[in-house]
């Protein structure tokens, strides 16, 4: 019986040192704060394949962006706030984890919604048009004082030529008629 309880303890032991030798694989999550407002998500399966998922905040061109690194081959792919996939430029694709979201949905090939384009563009001329009013209206302010100052400069000056004009027609005169007054006095006894 010694015997029968040595084997069966023995073999207890080669099964739990067995069992404990077999490493069972352990999936690494970790999640980090990115750049621009985003979080960055990062797994690792049982296979080693490690997947990276960068999630943008409040972005309206682009919610979220995956790098899929499998035996040694990156790939990325790009998802838009509709849901939409789109692959990423390999050669623009080295610094998505980092690059701001504007640069992620330029290499995805994402464009900007035209209406918030025309919306900024009519914003900036209106601004623009209300600038150039109020500049055309302080312009206009300025120039009606100017000419209103430089009608009363030419208003004094022709009351002032007229004034002294008047005064030298008047001495004139008067030294005319004196000598007519003479001449007459000298022609008639």
């Amino acid at each position: 019986m010694t015997k029968r309880v040595s084997i069966l303890f023995l073999t207890l032991m080669v099964a739990l040192a067995v069992g404990c030798s077999k490493k069972e694989p352990v999936a690494e999550n970790t999640t980090t704060p990115g750049p621009d407002n985003s979080e960055i998500v990062t797994k690792v399966d049982d296979n080693g394949v490690k997947t990276q998922e960068r999630t943008f905040h409040g972005n309206p061109r682009i919610a979220r962006v995956v790098v899929t690194t499998r035996n040694g081959q990156r790939t990325v792919k790009a998802y838009s706030p509709s849901g939409e996939e789109r692959e990423v430029n390999k050669n623009e694709a080295e610094d998505v984890l980092e690059a701001t979201g504007s640069k992620v949905a330029d290499a995805a090939g994402f464009v900007a919604d035209k209406g918030e384009d025309v919306a900024g563009a009519a914003k900036d001329v209106g601004t623009a048009a209300k600038d150039k009013t109020v500049d055309v209206g302080e312009k206009t302010v300025d120039t009606a004082k100017t000419v209103g100052d430089k009608t009363v400069e030419g208003a004094k000056t022709v009351s002032d030529k007229t004034v002294e004009g008047a005064k030298t027609v008047g001495s004139k005169t008067a030294s005319g008629a004196k000598k007519v007054g003479k001449s007459l006095k000298k022609i008639l006894p």
